[in-house]
């Protein structure tokens, strides 16, 4: 007799698998060879924090941050960034905030020292991140003793001097550490209202108002311009028309936009505007001057736009905290937005009637509390 086996289909060949290990994949053979063009590219796209950490891998990569080369390509490629960075004030429990559209825009050069004396042992600032919403520390040991941070434009920081006179002025790459001394002005000044405007191809910077007419008194009276563009030509502290009548420029703050600096005037409310090309000043009305606390002008994304609170008990609305673009025009106002009123209640209850700080920066406006001084 037959036994019967149940029956079933021959086992598939052993094989062996394919392991991608960790050192094949990362092979130098392969990965050397790779063009050097090629790997800058991708180092430009990396993300700012992650760029300074991989410089830490050779040479030739931490060198890349004084290449003209690099940096060009930085400007073509990486997708523009717009972070803070932040100052703590000579006066305590004070702070300053600049904007910085691009920490690696353009790169000072030569150091020197100015009225204030020696070089700083340590100066500390703080980035702030806002797509990631983080905070980094950066120090930089080259600025002279005596000077404040007054603006910033395209990843350079503008110090002035702080002694009444004839101002001298350094712009600082604050991430390169980079530094640039300008001539001094021609007029003496005590605190005047400082612009800058860095784009890849220029460098424009304005100081208006607080002319020294006397050892003891000043008056809004003049501005000065200084220009240099890639084409070598430059204009060395040129002094502009007269401002208007009885300005008053108490914020200190300019905002640039399209070939025009912007600055609060006080008592009444009202802003000024200077045109570069026509080398003329005028007076643009504020909407709600009456009413309005704290104002605060700010470039964001090419446009002009002034935030303030607003207060005033016979109104019909709530106090609140609002927002003004400056149209095509250059004279009138659209008002952009307001803030909840909920949060206001909470911003009010925080700032106590103290006042506040506003800067703009791409598609970011920080508002700062000021705060109180013992």
């Amino acid at each position: 007799s037959f036994t019967d086996f149940p029956t079933a289909a021959p086992p598939p060949p052993i094989t062996t698998p394919t392991i991608i290990t960790t050192s094949s994949w990362m092979d130098s053979r392969l990965w050397s060879r790779l063009p050097q063009p090629l790997v800058d590219r991708i180092l430009a796209f990396l993300p700012v924090p992650d760029f300074f950490r991989a410089r830490s891998v050779c040479k030739r990569w931490y060198g890349l941050l004084y290449s003209n080369s690099f940096l060009q390509l930085y400007l073509h490629v990486s997708p523009r960034q717009h972070w803070f960075i932040f100052f703590t004030h000579k006066t305590p429990n004070t702070t300053n905030i600049y904007r910085n559209n691009n920490l690696d825009d353009g790169e000072g050069e030569g150091e020197g020292e100015g009225e204030g004396g020696g070089i700083v042992s340590s100066s500390r600032a703080y980035l702030f991140d806002p797509y990631e919403v983080k905070w980094y520390t950066i120090s930089f040991p080259i600025i002279p003793l005596g000077f404040s941070p007054a603006t910033s434009s395209g990843g350079l920081v503008c110090w002035v001097s702080d002694e009444p006179g004839l101002k001298n002025l350094y712009l600082h790459n604050p991430v390169v550490g980079s530094v640039t001394q300008l001539p001094p002005t021609r007029r003496p000044r005590l605190f005047p209202s400082v612009g800058l405007s860095v784009t890849p191809s220029s460098v424009d910077l304005i100081l208006a108002g607080d002319d020294m007419i006397s050892p003891y008194a000043v008056k809004n009276l003049t501005a000065e311009t200084f220009h240099i563009d890639s084409n070598g030509f430059y204009s060395v502290w040129d002094t502009t028309s007269p401002l208007p009548r009885l300005c008053s420029l108490e914020s200190g703050q300019m905002v640039h936009s399209h070939g025009r600096s912007y600055c609060m005037n006080y008592s009444p409310f009202s802003v000024l505007a200077y045109d570069v090309s026509s080398n003329a000043w005028w007076k643009i009305q504020a909407p709600m001057r009456r009413f309005l606390r704290s104002p605060c002008l700010v470039e964001s994304n090419g446009n002009i736009i002034l935030v303030a609170a607003v207060e005033k008990s016979k109104l019909n609305v709530p106090r609140s905290l609002r927002m003004w673009i400056l149209q095509g025009c250059g004279t009138q106002w659209a008002e952009i937005e307001r803030m909840p009123q909920q949060l206001y209640a909470h911003f009010e209850q925080l700032e106590e009637g103290r006042g506040f700080h506003c800067v703009g920066s791409g598609h970011f406006i920080i508002i700062m509390i000021k705060a109180l001084i013992n």
